[in-house]
């Protein structure tokens, strides 16, 4: 007998719930994490913590309240690093204790060291280079996350280079700021940066932003960052790196189009690479991609029929809600009927200042497919709560078929854009028309009566092409 059903590498959102799914069934189940604390990149470097000096940025520069209530609601004193990461390192410290006390209470036996498999039923874990345990399982889920690609051309031994890990360690906030990669990382940090006052710069490769949203959603976000303070250099490559040993200069960066942009620290956003390195995968087949991305079928399956991979160590989409529902499928696969898949309608997030979210399709995606469709259109300047907590930007934009009137996009921009793209996700999934939206009584004042006025706008627009 093995000595566990299940031994899960990694303790992120996936290695965690699906260590807890499996207990939940009457598993013997095992976590074994490298590092010294639990929850991986969303807990520690990544997904909380940036979400979190995103809160702090918007706190301590006044950005919300600037010109509501006549009085200056700018930054009162110069913040310092201790000001800007004292609430992130209190959430870090809080979510590693829930995560510990959800394992502990589900029975879950935790092994911390760096898990490897000595053959495909066995995981060896070592730790400060020697083996303190051996665990034999019928399955094992690798939940190992990624870490930050590191172009060559950087010296991320310089305390001034940083990757999106490396950033959340700095001692002096930047006088300057390059940010090169306009991915959600790099659009990010660009603005929460900007925020609280600080030149910042971003070089993206694309002509576009985040070229996933729908267009007219992105190009609202652009000028609002450029309206935030900063400044955009698209279609753009750094050529050379010239980082001076002397702090008192500053670092250049050569770009395609000749122009030197000079700054006092560069955060490099570049992407991932999934953590993969060491993990002794390659000898039982399983099948990696460019960046280590671990290949998987529809139950998260690899090409060895025992070992599952869940979260960012497959790539795509590499969210830490997907990568949770993706370790719970992956349990239930290997322990019993596993029929269900991952939804393939979901919510995407991008915590820029303002906020941004969105579900189902685009205009573009529909045109694409040469999809008939009516857009409606509320903003949250009109808004009773927007006018009341003064957001000038928000923008809800809705999708339906022109036909039928099915919801088919819901793309939201603006205070609390996170939360209020469940609503028209839930209509998604339910496959749920306009009538729904015209029939629910929303708490005034919300924001999320923005619904019914988007769909009253669509509704508009169809009664007057019809006549």
């Amino acid at each position: 007998m093995a000595d566990f059903d299940l031994v899960v590498i990694g303790s992120g959102p996936a290695g965690e719930w699906g260590a807890v799914q499996a207990s939940l069934a009457g598993k013997r189940v095992a976590v074994v994490e490298r590092e010294a604390v639990l929850g991986g990149t969303a807990a520690n470097t990544g997904t909380l913590p940036s979400k979190t000096l995103r809160e702090t940025a918007l706190h301590l520069s006044g950005f919300k309240a600037r010109g509501l209530y006549s009085v200056d609601a700018t930054l009162r004193h110069e913040a310092t690093v201790s000001d800007f990461l004292f609430r992130e390192r209190r959430v870090k410290q809080m979510e590693r204790e829930r995560i510990h006390k959800n394992l502990q209470r589900h029975g879950v036996t935790l092994f911390q060291g760096a898990g490897s498999f000595a053959d495909a039923h066995t995981v060896a874990v070592k730790r400060d280079g020697a083996e303190v345990a051996r665990l034999t399982a019928g399955t094992v889920l690798i939940a190992t996350g990624s870490s930050p690609y590191r172009p060559p051309l950087y010296p991320f031994g310089d305390p001034r280079v940083h990757d999106s890990d490396e950033i959340l360690d700095i001692t002096t906030l930047p006088r300057t700021l390059v940010v090169v990669g306009g991915g959600v990382i790099g659009c990010e940090y660009a603005c929460m940066f900007a925020a609280l006052g600080i030149p910042v710069t971003l070089v993206e490769v694309k002509n576009e932003l985040l070229s996933f949203l729908d267009a007219e959603v992105g190009q609202v976000l652009r000028d609002c960052m450029e309206t935030l303070g900063v400044r955009l250099r698209l279609g753009q490559t750094v050529e050379s790196a010239h980082v001076p040993e002397s702090h008192e200069e500053p670092i250049r960066l050569k770009l395609s189009t000749s122009e030197v942009l000079e700054a006092d620290q560069v955060l490099v956003a570049s992407g991932r690479t999934s953590n993969t390195a060491g993990l002794g995968i390659e000898a039982l087949g399983v099948k990696q991609g460019k960046r280590g991305q671990i290949e998987v079928g529809l139950a998260y399956q690899t090409a060895v029929p025992h070992i599952y991979a869940v979260g960012d160590v497959i790539g795509f989409p590499a969210l830490a809600s997907t990568s949770m529902e993706q370790a719970r499928i992956a349990v239930e696969h290997a322990f019993g009927p596993g029929k269900r898949t991952l939804t393939p309608i979901l919510p995407y997030g991008i915590y820029t200042i303002p906020e941004v979210s969105m579900a189902g399709d685009t205009e573009e995606s529909l045109r694409a497919r040469s999809v008939p469709y009516v857009v409606g259109r509320a903003t949250f300047e009109t808004n009773p709560r927007g006018q009341i907590i003064g957001e000038r930007q928000g923008l809800l934009k809705l999708l339906f078929h022109r036909d039928d009137l099915k919801l088919l996009g819901v793309h939201v921009l603006g205070e609390q854009a996170s939360e209020l793209v469940h609503v028209g996700l839930t209509a998604l999934l339910t496959g749920s028309t306009a009538q729904l939206f015209v029939e629910t009584c929303f708490n005034y004042p919300t924001l999320s009566e923005a619904y019914k006025a988007a769909t009253y706008d669509a509704l508009d627009q169809v009664r007057v092409s019809s006549t």
